[in-house]
């Protein structure tokens, strides 16, 4: 992690171990495909040995209000930002364009503002970013993520 000056903003800019990463999406469930950018790290993202969707749903839908209570992590479908976070999540599609319901993109920002705080007030780290991918996509697999309006991310589960 280093901070650097850009005007009269100071950053963090993560130093993301991209085997590092590998792993935790291995140790979540998913394979991997990584992508890394001077500003950000891409993650494409399937789940294996899964045959029900990954449960991204939709918050505003009745059925699912006993879900949104007990999310952890919301996504604001309207710019596919992972609430409260430095990541952004988008839907792979498959070769017809139909959304791929056992994969997505996850994008995580790798420059962030001195004054940036994790959800809990928590300092961002390369190990905190760490954890917050894998409890993100263990809410993937096993509890639920809400995503909350818009056309930009669409809902994989009813």
């Amino acid at each position: 992690m280093q901070v650097v000056q850009a005007g009269i903003e100071q950053l963090i800019v993560l130093e993301l171990d991209l085997e590092f990463l590998e792993n935790v999406a291995r140790q979540a469930g998913f394979t991997c495909i990584l992508h890394d950018e001077a500003r950000f790290v891409t993650m494409d993202l399937t789940a294996t040995d899964r045959s029900s969707p990954l449960l991204l749903f939709d918050a505003s839908s009745p059925s699912n209000t006993g879900w949104f209570s007990r999310c952890q992590f919301y996504i604001d479908g309207s710019n596919g930002r992972v609430m409260q976070t430095p990541l952004l999540v988008a839907n792979r599609r498959e070769r017809t364009g139909k959304v791929n319901p056992l994969a997505m993109r996850l994008q995580i920002c790798k420059e962030l503002p001195v004054r940036y705080k994790l959800p809990g007030h928590a300092h961002v780290t390369e190990q905190s970013m760490y954890a917050l991918v894998f409890n993100f996509l263990l809410s993937v697999s096993n509890n639920g993520v809400g995503v909350c309006g818009g056309p930009v991310v669409k809902p994989l589960t009813d």
